[in-house]
């Protein structure tokens, strides 16, 4: 059988979205130098593709955010402790490294997008980027106020990427959290706080998250740490179980997830 040029590029680049698919799952095990190393082999591999860089930058957020204690389910479940303004001390080189990153994937998906407004690849690596850094800057630097701009500015990505294809699956991580966002603040601010296609609907948002959980290629699990955060929240403790005995049974070296179910079966949530 010959081997066209084609088809090695082809398998190359099937390869390297293996490799990217599997630094996600490292980081999901809080295996953050294998998860770099991972990304790192596939920017070598392909450089001009903006994912390889959001998920550099995710590998930086997910360990700021563990390091600093923030992924723990008391943090989302208490909104007194998300609101509160006292900072952080985050790492200055991770702090350097994360916005590097992003500003990278950034370049690249408006480089791609200025040839092709459709290119899904780009859509979704610029959702997840103002995604990351929405988080960055709400949950480190504690300026829940102008994260909101970033936090449009993914949703409006997420919005474009779906209505050029709805079965994209981990574009609705963005929407559902947009949904839940919305559906938690008080009436009077979301007639201050408009998103693009948004109505702040709980509902919808656990609709969207379970779709991620199904069908995402990078961001299924953590929809459902998502999923067992929000059934936290609204005191569905038997539905939160069984998403964290999922997760704990597929990454079972992450010991925050482990934590957190030993935790819950103890009735300490």
């Amino acid at each position: 059988m010959r081997i066209t040029r084609r088809t090695l590029l082809a398998s190359l680049t099937l390869r390297a979205a293996e490799d990217l698919r599997t630094a996600f799952a490292r980081m999901y095990d809080f295996d953050f130098p294998a998860a770099h190393a991972i990304v790192d082999r596939y920017i070598a591999a392909t450089p001009n593709d903006p994912m390889g860089y959001a998920a550099r930058g995710a590998a930086h957020l997910f360990s700021e955010l563990d390091r600093l204690g923030i992924l723990a389910t008391e943090f989302f479940t208490d909104d007194k402790r998300i609101a509160d303004k006292k900072k952080p001390q985050p790492d200055p080189n991770i702090r350097n490294a994360f916005y590097w990153a992003t500003t990278q994937a950034r370049e690249r998906v408006d480089k791609i997008l200025a040839g092709d407004p459709h290119d899904k690849n780009a859509l979704m690596a610029a959702s997840a980027t103002y995604g990351m850094l929405t988080d960055y800057a709400a949950f480190v630097e504690k300026k829940q106020l102008s994260s909101l701009t970033t936090a449009k500015q993914a949703q409006s990505y997420a919005v474009r990427l779906l209505a050029i294809d709805s079965s994209y699956g981990d574009a609705y991580l963005t929407t559902g959290i947009t949904e839940y966002l919305l559906g938690s603040l008080p009436f009077f601010f979301k007639w201050f706080v408009k998103f693009e296609q948004a109505k702040g609907s709980k509902e919808q948002a656990v609709t969207n998250l379970k779709i991620v959980a199904s069908k995402g290629r990078y961001f299924g699990p953590f929809a459902r740490i998502l999923l067992a955060v929000v059934a936290l929240r609204e005191k569905r403790k038997s539905e939160a179980r069984v998403w964290l005995e999922g997760l704990v049974k597929d990454y079972p070296a992450n010991p925050l997830l482990r934590k957190e179910l030993e935790k819950l079966q103890k009735g300490k949530h």
